[in-house]
């Protein structure tokens, strides 16, 4: 089933790169737009619950309980969750739609090594993995794997003063931080668990990204930083970006 699925992802990329001029990287930025297309019913599922969550923390019922049980956090911790079930929120909605990447980002990395085969035994395994039928994998391969100054199949630096910058790496760090504080509901309330949870993976994602992106093929680096400008934009453009999460202490404001 696994390699089922890696083989779609290779035939799409493949499909996508023959139809634009076997171009890689505008390949991947284009595959990564059609993932969001499909994946936009769990972003909508992100947003109605960053809201839900945030309109609760305007709830003068909920901000009582804040104060009542304010020393008693086992006791606060209780009543968030029976007052998440009242009103059908979910607290990991927020967190949903990142955790979805992480078998795309396998499945992607897996799908860019294959198709980017060098040797017999690779080109092989590329066309036993080839699945539609109106490709033809021989007018393709070798593939292209330069885009601007990358070569997909590698992980990316720039030699600045005898330093080898990891350009993308920072980039992509830098997009999922954004992101992840743009979609994070304000609370005034610092034992507020779904708060907490949703600061630590503004924290550890950006980190684990970021050493992905510095570790792997740097194709993989363009499908973070486009999904990631593409979130951000998706927010912006809809009114939802938090974005007195991005100013330090903005967010109990």
């Amino acid at each position: 089933m696994w390699d089922l699925f890696i083989s779609v992802f290779i035939n799409v990329l493949l499909w996508i790169y023959d139809l634009i001029g076997q171009n890689f990287g505008i390949a991947i930025i284009l595959f990564t737009i059609l993932i969001r297309i499909v994946t936009w019913p769990l972003n909508a599922q992100q947003m109605k619950g960053a809201a839900a969550m945030q309109e609760m923390q305007n709830d003068k019922d909920w901000q009582a309980i804040q104060k009542k049980y304010a020393k008693d956090k086992e006791k606060l911790a209780q009543e968030q969750m029976r007052v998440y079930r009242e009103k059908g929120i979910n607290p990991f909605a927020s967190c949903l739609p990142t955790l979805i990447q992480f078998p795309i980002i396998i499945a992607l990395y897996q799908s860019i090594t294959r198709a980017l085969a060098s040797t017999p035994l690779d080109l092989l395994k590329l066309s036993r993995s080839i699945i539609f039928p109106f490709l033809n994998v021989s007018d393709l391969i070798p593939l292209n794997s330069k885009f601007l100054w990358m070569d997909l199949g590698r992980p990316e630096s720039i030699a600045i003063f005898g330093f080898a910058l990891p350009t993308l790496a920072v980039i992509v760090a830098l997009t999922t931080y954004v992101q992840a504080k743009l979609t994070m509901p304000p609370s005034a309330n610092p034992n507020d668990q779904s708060a907490a949870m949703s600061g630590m993976m503004s924290i550890y994602m950006p980190l684990l990204l970021g050493y992905f992106a510095l570790t792997f093929a740097s194709g993989l680096s363009v499908y973070f930083i486009t999904s990631n400008v593409l979130g951000i934009v998706q927010y912006a453009m809809q009114g939802k970006a938090n974005w007195r999460n991005l100013i330090p202490g903005g967010r109990k404001k």
